[in-house]
């Protein structure tokens, strides 16, 4: 078992009690306290999994989710003392696969991180001709480069390679992309591809074309 789990919890007695059962039953992990520590650790690190307690100094519970939830697709279980509904549907809003309240059993916890893991574990797509899409982490490799993209240009790949042969507009793109109703040009979508292909280049065998370009329709996944 090669899974990460980071506890982002600042009861001490607790976060402890967390890891002797996770170390237990198999599972790697790590142990932060602040709120404010745990994006860059996330973009750092790429953990499997996230427990992530609602109180936290630094920065709390919902915003981090909602921090982590605009670059990586990690599972994340939130805990809680509060049990009044609005707190659990906010939390499962922003993007937490699933939570617990407070006080619970770390033999639930475990078997909930079980639960959220098993369910993810199909988030890898099959690979398409060397191309292969992690949405649990956010990755992209092809022929086993890492393109090393960003959310964006992550979100625009999986979309076009989702449906290969389709053309996309670039407003189509914009919706799949921007879900916050954002107002971007045209040339936003244009860059973005363009920083996408040559990240494609680079890895892709010499010939080999994944994105092509529709005059005056938009773009298309397919490969040469």
């Amino acid at each position: 078992m090669n899974e990460t789990i980071l506890i982002v919890e600042d009861e001490e007695k607790l976060a402890q009690v967390l890891t002797e059962y996770l170390h237990q039953s198999g599972y790697k992990f790590h142990c932060i306290t602040n709120g404010l520590e745990v994006v860059p650790w996330v973009k750092e690190q790429k953990p499997d999994l996230m427990l992530l307690d609602l109180m936290l100094p630094g920065m709390d519970g919902l915003d981090v989710c909602k921090k982590v939830r605009s670059f990586s697709a990690i599972p994340i279980i939130m805990t809680t003392a509060k049990v009044e509904e609005i707190d659990r549907l906010l939390g499962l809003e922003l993007g937490a696969d699933d939570y617990m309240c407070k006080p619970y059993s770390p033999r639930e916890v475990i078997a909930r991180i079980k639960a959220v893991l098993k369910r993810a574990g199909g988030s890898e797509l099959p690979p398409s001709h060397g191309l292969v899409l992690d949405e649990l982490r956010y990755r992209a490799t092809i022929h086993g480069k890492d393109l090393d993209l960003t959310s964006v240009e992550f979100a625009l790949l999986k979309v076009l390679a989702a449906q290969p042969g389709r053309i996309y507009g670039r407003q189509k793109l914009m919706d799949h992309i921007y879900t916050d109703q954002r107002i971007v040009s045209d040339r936003t979508i244009d860059s973005h591809i363009k920083k996408l292909r040559k990240k494609i280049a680079q890895a892709a065998h010499p010939g080999e074309e994944y994105i092509h370009s529709i005059y005056g329709a938009g773009y298309k996944f397919e490969i040469n």
